[in-house]
C-alpha cells in the first residue's frame, strides 16, 4: 500500500499536511454545525470526532512514508550504505572460502 501511495506522488510531507488539516477541518466543522444551533449539539460532535479521526490515519501514514523514503534502496536499518554492506559481504565470503 505504501508503493502505491508513493508511485502516485504522494510524500511523507503531504501526509503529514492532511494531518494538521484534519485538525483544523475537524474543529471548523465542529464550530460550524455547533453555530447552526437548531440541530443541536449532537451533530456538532458527531462531525468534529468524524473528521478529527482521520488525523492520526494520516500521520501514520507519513510516519511509513517517511520510513521509506530514508530507506529508498540507499540505506539498511542501521544507517549503512548499500554499497559498504555489498563490499563487506563479498570481503567476508572471500575470507571464509577455502583457497
Amino acid at each position: 500500500m505504501i508503493n502505491k501511495i508513493r508511485e502516485n506522488g504522494l510524500t511523507s510531507q503531504h501526509m503529514y499536511i492532511a494531518g494538521f488539516a484534519s485538525i483544523g477541518l475537524s474543529m471548523a466543522s465542529w464550530l460550524l454545525s455547533r453555530a447552526a444551533g437548531d440541530v443541536g449539539m449532537g451533530r456538532a460532535d458527531h462531525w468534529g470526532i468524524f473528521i478529527g479521526q482521520w488525523a492520526p490515519t494520516f500521520f501514520t501514514l507519513g510516519i511509513a512514508l517517511r520510513i521509506e523514503e530514508s530507506m529508498d534502496g540507499k540505506h539498511d536499518m542501521m544507517g549503512k550504505s548499500k554499497t559498504d554492506m555489498d563490499s563487506r559481504m563479498a570481503r567476508n565470503a572471500r575470507m571464509g572460502s577455502p583457497a
